[in-house]
């Protein structure tokens, strides 16, 4: 097994590698006006309602975060998310996921490297609506539950490493940001494992691994328990990202811009009004940080559930006062770059929308079946039969 195992990857390293990793071409989003306003999402069918909420009041080009699955690597159905997020002015930022595990539906299966590449495939497949393509590695690795039942920093270290390196050979307009994690996780073993103390064991594991990142997401929650006051001193606070950021900083040469991609204070603890008065309290200082570069609340719309309480619109339509406030919110009309063959486009077709869609409504669900995953799979079962 280890002899087919070494093969395989071997196979890889000369699909991607055999004329060079290319140098990032991604650029940096804080160098020009950005609108940092995002939420949240669950599903591609929420843009319009995303966009309604973080372009509003003078806003342009605001941000979405959305997970995809392996397995769900539709065409028809994220080409046209990108095209929402085109047409509504958000830019999306994709966090990976695998699925529940096989043997324990309660916790998310350990992604592997040929789930690095099938979604580098996919996703570069697609036609994005920025230059930028915002993919986040997973998600709250430092939890059990969210890395196969074990949680493994030097585990994840690799397959960020690998991420890095697939994700750029196949373009790199990639850029490519670590995990958030838990930030209330205490050191329980490898169930739980306190996040600076599981970035520490990132780096001993592959020294210099935050050098080759672009970006770092955080899960700036205001815990314990969601409902703890602004707090830049706290550790596992709204302020997180700073400690995160400046112990990241010790062991890496280069500063790495910083999305919150999950926040928010639960309606089971906090009253609304005490949410709004967080809200404009930790936008107006602790978030009013430069190297910030969106902040996306968890989560939009949710009708029940355990993330119920953190919705900004509630399952009856009710949209929330800290929706209220968030919408009424002055933003910033966003100057994203967009993507060489869209300005082509816009030059040679000046009359015509500036922006290109791919457009895959002839698509015939095969298409996986000339994936890379799929032809390394060909490969193992033929070499595990001989």
């Amino acid at each position: 097994m280890l002899k087919i195992r070494a093969f395989l990857l071997l196979f890889l390293f000369c699909l991607f590698f055999a004329s060079g990793k290319p140098a990032s071409a991604a650029e940096n989003p804080l160098a020009v006006a950005n609108n940092k306003i995002g939420v949240h999402i669950l599903d591609p069918s929420e843009v319009s309602a995303a966009a309604q909420l973080v372009n509003h009041n003078g806003g342009d080009w605001g941000y979405v975060t959305i997970p995809i699955q392996s397995g769900d690597e539709n065409p028809i159905k994220w080409q046209q998310f990108m095209n929402d997020c085109k047409s509504y002015h958000l830019i999306p930022i994709i966090r990976l996921a695998t699925q529940s595990s096989y043997f324990n539906p309660q916790v998310w299966r350990t992604p592997n490297e040929y789930d690095i590449v099938d979604s580098a495939i996919f996703l570069n497949s697609l036609d994005w609506p920025t230059k930028n393509r915002y993919v986040i590695v997973y998600n709250e690795v430092n939890r059990a539950d969210e890395w196969g039942g074990s949680a493994d920093p030097a585990a994840y270290a690799h397959i960020l490493n690998f991420a890095v390196t697939v994700f750029k050979s196949e373009n790199p307009d990639f850029f490519i940001i670590s995990a958030g994690l838990d930030n209330a996780a205490p050191d329980q073993g490898n169930i739980y494992i306190d996040e600076y103390t599981f970035l520490r064991e990132m780096n001993q594991a592959v020294p210099g691994i935050f050098n080759q990142l672009d970006g770092i997401s955080s899960h700036s929650y205001p815990n314990p328990g969601f409902s703890q006051a602004p707090d830049t001193t706290s550790i596992m606070g709204v302020g997180s990202f700073i400690h995160e950021r400046d112990l990241i900083r010790t062991m890496s040469n280069k500063t790495l811009p910083v999305f919150i991609t999950e926040t928010g204070w639960s309606s089971e603890t906090v009253s609304e009004d005490t949410r709004v008065q967080y809200y404009d309290q930790t936008f107006k200082t602790i978030w009013n940080d430069p190297e910030i570069v969106a902040v996306t609340p968890f989560l939009l719309q949710a009708a029940n559930g355990p993330f119920a309480q953190f919705t900004f619109i509630t399952g009856s339509g009710y949209k929330t006062k800290q929706y209220q406030y968030m919408y009424t919110m002055p933003k910033v009309k966003g100057v994203p770059s967009f993507p060489t063959h869209q300005v082509l486009a816009a030059a040679i077709r000046p009359k015509e929308s500036s922006l290109v869609s791919k457009d895959f409504t002839s698509y015939k669900p095969f298409h996986r079946s000339f994936s890379i995953s799929a032809v390394l799979e060909n490969v193992f079962n033929y070499l595990i039969n001989k």
